[in-house]
């Protein structure tokens, strides 16, 4: 007999899950079909609290030759996101000039894919992604309010009222996550899936939490090779430092998706600890194994491993393999696509 999740009961069936991340989806590609394309566009995606703001941050201190005085929150376009009127989204990305760095966290299914565009995929650990939503999911505030293209707000189910103690429990909230599959964020499996059919594709480059950590100026030489910004190292160097944790930290509110104002504490609230590796001495061993099975019952051993650890079976990280080959295998998208849609990969 399976043991009931404590706070299970706050969640809605699974047919109801299913249908929500399905209606969700259908209104983020209508949200990206309602896009003015411009072929210098860049795609930052991900499941949510990936590592998203971090590569945002690193795209736009490119972009504006590492300034300190932009404030990525002014930037940043999160296409169907939630908490502004699509019309207004479409707005402020049609009346910018700069190169546009466009957000998303959906499957590339609901994304209009072109050859002329850069898209940039970002993951980390499942278990590190739960840590880090934890933290935004139980501070958030008032203010997080469910506004915006209307199929969208439909499928944002605000999860029942818990009680005190078991909102401040991260184990719990890891366990519900896990068992929903990231209800009633984003699907997580999924989302890792549909990105990794397209990683060999000379336009997608594919990153990890891990290598921005492990080396932070190599990641951001790789993200400037491959966007073609020809940036001069003293550039490099302001996007590197303005990169940094201590650096975002300590302008969270600049940095913050809408300057912090969702969260109680602002942008510091968001901007955490920047740290993997908080689960480990919470879950169970339990909890750990389930996990690991699970990842190797959803994803391709390569990719279940990428996934853990930012490097590929062979050592070599996705974004190292692009540097060093300069171009990768290139098949039709919809022949990926097709061939992936209906099996594990």
């Amino acid at each position: 007999m399976t043991e009931e999740i404590p706070g299970s009961e706050n969640r809605p069936d699974s047919q109801s899950e299913k249908f929500d991340f399905q209606t969700r989806e259908s209104g983020l590609a209508h949200a990206w079909s309602r896009l003015d394309y411009r072929d210098d566009d860049i795609v930052i995606a991900s499941h949510g609290k990936s590592g998203t703001t971090w590569l945002q941050q690193i795209v736009c201190q490119l972009i504006f030759d590492g300034d300190p005085t932009i404030a990525l929150q002014d930037k940043a376009v999160m296409l169907g996101g939630r908490h502004l009127p699509l019309d207004e989204q479409l707005d402020i990305l049609a009346a910018q000039k700069h190169r546009r760095f466009i957000k998303t966290h959906a499957r590339v299914e609901a994304v209009s894919f072109s050859d002329r565009m850069k898209y940039i995929y970002i993951a980390r650990d499942g278990r590190d992604v739960a840590w880090s939503m934890f933290n935004i999911a139980s501070k958030r505030n008032n203010q997080n309010s469910l506004i915006g293209n209307s199929t969208i707000e439909k499928s944002w189910h605000q999860p029942k009222a818990r009680p005190a103690t078991e909102e401040r429990d991260p184990v719990i909230f890891f366990r519900e996550w896990m068992a929903s599959d990231g209800y009633p964020f984003w699907p997580f499996w999924a989302n890792i899936r549909s990105w990794w059919n397209v990683r060999n594709r000379p336009n997608v480059m594919f990153l990890h939490y891990n290598n921005l950590k492990e080396d932070l100026e190599k990641s951001v030489h790789q993200i400037s090779s491959f966007l073609e910004l020809n940036k001069s190292e003293a550039v490099i160097s302001k996007a590197v430092e303005h990169s940094g944790f201590s650096w975002m930290k300590k302008n969270a509110d600049l940095v913050a998706p809408y300057g912090g104002k969702l969260w109680h504490g602002g942008g510091k609230t968001f901007i955490n600890k920047g740290t993997n590796g908080r689960w480990k001495d919470l879950l169970s061993a339990d909890d750990v194994s389930e996990y690991e099975a699970r990842a190797k019952r959803e994803l391709s051993p390569d990719c279940a491993h990428w996934l853990a650890t930012g490097r590929l079976l062979s050592g070599e990280s996705p974004a190292d393999r692009w540097s060093r080959t300069q171009n990768g295998p290139c098949r039709n998208f919809f022949d990926v696509y097709r061939s992936h849609s209906k099996t594990r990969i």
